[in-house]
């Protein structure tokens, strides 16, 4: 028996045995401690980041039409033309208030880039073979400083699919909504309200 001298006595060997649970009792006790980070109590989620000073001080905005839709299947995938996603987001912009829009990037704080693509992300699979590209439509919006031509951020939503051309349509609507409320809830103010009326804070940005 480990601890125990050959030719000992009974005694001691009633000694040394608990010597050896003592043992076995701290290496499980140094293994709990050592996980324990690992399968603990949950992590704290990091506190969120800062928003760059640039954007909430910024008055005035230039809107840049960087993509002009996508056509995977050689028709287009959205009805409204290649402008389509520059025509809403720019009404969107114009309807909220929040900044003056300008003519000419020379004239803005920030470059409002919007676009449209849609990379491929997979492919239908019959019978081990691939007949057809899984398409993903996205909206993306950067933001750039037009002084440094440094981004500062970049929000993207996606176009869920649909089968008919009608809810293609509404999906690209809900999209577009969604891009907007994620920028309103990132610069932390709401849509432009009558004179008089209370201005309320955005809180949680909406689920699309």
């Amino acid at each position: 028996m480990p601890g125990v001298k050959p030719g000992a006595t009974s005694a001691e060997t009633r000694e040394a045995v608990p010597r050896v649970k003592a043992s076995g009792t701290c290496s499980i006790v140094a293994a709990a401690l050592t996980l324990a980070p690992i399968f603990g109590a949950p992590q704290k989620e990091a506190s969120a980041a800062p928003v760059p000073a640039e954007m909430l001080a910024a008055r005035k905005v230039f809107i840049s039409n960087v993509g002009r839709g996508c056509s995977p299947f050689g028709r287009p995938e959205f009805t409204g033309g290649p402008e389509r996603p520059y025509n809403q987001f720019y009404a969107a912009m114009k309807s909220w208030g929040r900044y003056e829009l300008a003519s000419s990037p020379a004239g803005a704080d920030l470059d409002f880039e919007i676009s449209l693509s849609c990379p491929a992300a997979g492919a239908n699979v019959f019978k081990g073979q691939s007949y057809s590209t899984i398409y993903d439509p996205q909206l993306r919006l950067v933001i750039l400083d037009v002084k440094t031509h440094t981004a500062l951020w970049a929000i993207t939503e996606h176009v869920r699919p649909a089968l008919f051309q009608a809810n293609h349509d509404k999906n690209f609507d809900r999209a577009m909504a969604a891009l907007v409320e994620d920028l309103k809830g990132l610069i932390g103010q709401p849509a432009a309200t009558p004179a008089g009326a209370v201005s309320r804070r955005l809180g949680q940005k909406k689920s699309s």
